[in-house]
């Protein structure tokens, strides 16, 4: 019996026809946070469910997703994405063929990659190359596993992006085995961030906050004395792409900030405390 494919779509404001606009021809499960509480479905082809909320966050708007998921497999996407026709069995097919596959990272197609085109499967280092929008999963995997994305980081949360890195190196920490298949899946409105061409919902440009932030969130994933290694290696590998905003020796003053001041950390221990 073929698993079944649910995409699991974020958005903020919308209604359950952003399944439609977004191209998708499979099961779907919708959140969208608004200023209401509320639930809605459509029965054809496939299920459309919609789960509005008034919570409020990226990372927990995917939390919720992967809790009221009905799919063997799982895709995480925005509402600025045009899937391609043929996901579905690009995505299952993949899965078919490697069966220990927790997790597969596909290709958009207007998106550059930094990984090697080829099938392979990613440790610690290649995880980092991945974004949110490239992302299927098992969803018993993660869910056996207790994996979540962390609410302390991603869109809303206060604290800038890298929220799917976390969800990954969890995924790795825990055992579970991560995937790239060079397929394209669909193509994405907001190029990728670090292109420099674009802007998502939380980039406000490659400013002191945007260095600041990186400095906090990869001292909370990396400790210490690697996210000061990384400061230096990106700031130092990178400048070609910030440079004509900012000079990489205050890029790096932000960074070592952002690492010394250890904000995530602070925030998460204080919600602890509050539980």
């Amino acid at each position: 019996m073929m698993d079944r494919l649910e995409v699991l779509i974020s958005c903020m404001g919308q209604d359950i026809s952003i399944a439609e606009k977004t191209g998708v021809r499979s099961d779907a499960l919708i959140i969208d946070q608004c200023d209401e509480d509320s639930r809605e479905e459509i029965r054809n082809e496939y299920l459309t469910r919609m789960i509005r909320t008034t919570e409020r966050g990226l990372s927990n708007s995917r939390n919720a997703a992967i809790r009221n998921a009905m799919g063997d497999i799982i895709l995480f996407c925005d509402d600025d994405e045009q899937l391609d026709p043929g996901y579905r069995e690009t995505i299952l097919s993949a899965y078919a063929e490697i069966p220990d596959a927790d997790l597969i990272a596909f290709r958009m197609k207007n998106q550059p990659s930094r990984l090697k085109q080829k099938k392979q499967r990613l440790n610690t280092l290649t995880a980092l190359r991945i974004s949110s929008w490239q992302i299927t999963c098992r969803t018993e995997s993660i869910r056996r596993k207790g994996i979540y994305f962390d609410p302390l980081m991603g869109a809303g949360s206060g604290n800038g992006a890298q929220e799917e890195v976390k969800f990954l190196r969890d995924c790795l920490k825990r055992g579970l085995k991560i995937w790239y298949v060079p397929e394209d899946i669909g193509e994405v409105a907001n190029a990728y961030y670090e292109t420099g061409d674009q802007e998502g919902t939380w980039f406000t440009g490659f400013d002191e906050k945007f260095f600041y932030q990186r400095g906090t969130s990869t001292r909370y994933m990396l400790g210490l004395p690697l996210s000061v290694l990384y400061a230096f290696y990106y700031t130092a590998g990178k400048r070609k792409m910030y440079g004509k905003y900012i000079s990489p020796l205050k890029a790096l003053q932000c960074t070592l900030s952002g690492i010394l001041n250890n904000d995530l950390e602070k925030q998460k221990k204080e919600r602890g405390n509050a539980v």
